[in-house]
C-alpha cells in the first residue's frame, strides 16, 4: 500500500526551495544596490572636479577696420617741381679744342714753402754773428773802452768780473741782457748800460737764414794800484 505525503511534509520540502530563491533575489538586490551607488559616486565626482570652460570668442575685426591705403601720386607731384631734361639736349662749352696745340702750356700754381722762423735762440750757428768784422773778442775790447768805473765802487774798493748773457737778434741788435755773476750791483748796472748802447752786429745764420744767437760776455773791472 503506497504512503501519502501530508501537506506539512510537502511545505517543508518547498521551504528549502523558497529560501534559495529568496537568497538569490536578496543577492541580486545587494549587487544592484552596490552598482548603483558606485555609478552615482563616479558621476558626482566628475561633476564636482570638472569646471566649466568658458571660451572667449575673438572677433577679428582688423580686416574690417583696415581701410585701403591711398598712395599719393608721386610722379605727378614731382613733375610739377622738376624739369626733365631729355637726352636730345646738347651741352655746349666755351672751350675750343683747336686752341690746344703741342706748344700749349698750362700754368699750374706752385706751392711756395713758407719760411720757418726759429724763435728759440741757439748757442752755435753755422755762421756765428760778427761785430765790426770780428768776433766776441773785438766786442769785448769795445765794451772795455766804453766802461765808466762807478764812483761808489771806487770808494769801496770794489772790483771783479761781471758775467752777462745776451741774445743777438736777427736784425743784429742785443736783447735779453741777464746777469750771471757779479761782485757788486753798481758794476752790473754799468756793464749792462754799455751793452745797450752797442752798435748792431752782423746776425748769425742757419741754412742761410738769420737766427737768434746766445752770447756770454765777461766784463772786467780793475782798479789801478797807486
Amino acid at each position: 500500500m503506497e504512503a501519502k505525503k501530508t501537506r506539512r511534509a510537502d511545505l517543508q520540502n518547498r521551504r528549502v526551495l523558497f529560501m534559495e530563491i529568496g537568497l538569490v533575489i536578496a543577492l541580486l538586490v545587494v549587487v544592484g544596490a552596490f552598482s548603483w551607488g558606485q555609478t552615482e559616486k563616479k558621476v558626482e565626482a566628475m561633476v564636482d572636479t570638472v569646471a566649466p570652460v568658458e571660451e572667449e570668442v575673438i572677433v577679428n575685426t582688423e580686416q574690417e577696420q583696415r581701410q585701403p591705403e591711398v598712395r599719393p601720386q608721386v610722379n605727378q607731384v614731382l613733375s610739377e617741381f622738376i624739369d626733365v631734361v631729355r637726352n636730345e639736349t646738347q651741352i655746349t662749352t666755351e672751350y675750343n679744342f683747336d686752341d690746344f696745340t703741342e706748344d700749349f702750356v698750362v700754368d699750374v700754381p706752385v706751392a711756395v714753402e713758407e719760411e720757418v722762423v726759429e724763435d728759440i735762440p741757439i748757442y752755435n750757428a753755422e755762421e756765428m754773428p760778427t761785430f765790426q768784422g770780428g768776433g766776441l773778442n773785438v766786442f769785448r775790447d769795445w765794451v772795455q773802452k766804453q766802461l765808466v768805473y762807478p764812483r761808489m765802487a771806487i770808494e769801496n774798493n770794489i772790483q771783479g768780473t761781471v758775467t752777462l748773457k745776451f741774445v743777438i737778434e736777427r736784425d743784429g741788435s742785443l736783447s735779453n741782457i741777464e746777469e750771471l755773476a757779479s761782485p757788486d750791483r753798481s758794476l752790473t748796472e754799468e756793464a749792462t748800460r754799455v751793452l745797450k748802447t752797442s752798435p748792431k752786429w752782423e746776425p748769425g745764420k742757419q741754412r742761410n737764414r738769420p737766427v737768434r744767437v746766445f752770447y756770454t760776455l765777461p766784463v772786467q773791472f780793475r782798479l789801478e794800484q797807486q
